[in-house]
């Protein structure tokens, strides 16, 4: 695999990883799992998955997603990224559930206008969409 940033998103438990692991002959070793109490990105890693969990620290703490990423774009260039696509559905009543959707959802369209590749997954299966 060469220097290009692939964006693949889809709904929880679809099979994000599992498609990225496989598709790109990667190992959990590549893989970095946000979470959401951390604002860390391990940019040594090939895979960033959860990036739904980083938007989710972020807001926490006030500080805004998109443009940690737009600071880092040079260093994500290479990279696969995974997210959950929370932006389907209701619209939570929670304040910071909304701000969390609505972050999400710009980081979302920042990456699927800077990637090189565009994946949606759905019941496992891959949809390049770019």
């Amino acid at each position: 695999m060469g220097k290009e940033m692939i964006f693949i998103f889809g709904g929880a438990y679809q099979g994000k990883l599992d498609y990225a692991l496989k598709n790109y002959d990667l190992t959990e070793k590549d893989v970095h799992h946000c979470d959401m109490e951390s604002m860390v990105l391990n940019f040594d890693r090939k895979v960033i998955d959860n990036l739904d969990r980083f938007v989710l620290a972020c807001i926490k703490e006030d500080v805004n997603a998109k443009e940690c990423l737009e600071d880092n774009i040079d260093k994500l260039r290479d990279k696969i990224i995974i997210c959950d696509d929370i932006s389907q559905g209701v619209v939570p009543m929670d304040k910071t559930e909304r701000a969390w959707r609505e972050a999400t959802s710009r980081c979302m369209t920042y990456l699927g206008q800077e990637a090189d590749e565009v994946i949606r997954i759905f019941c496992g299966i891959g949809s390049k969409i770019k």
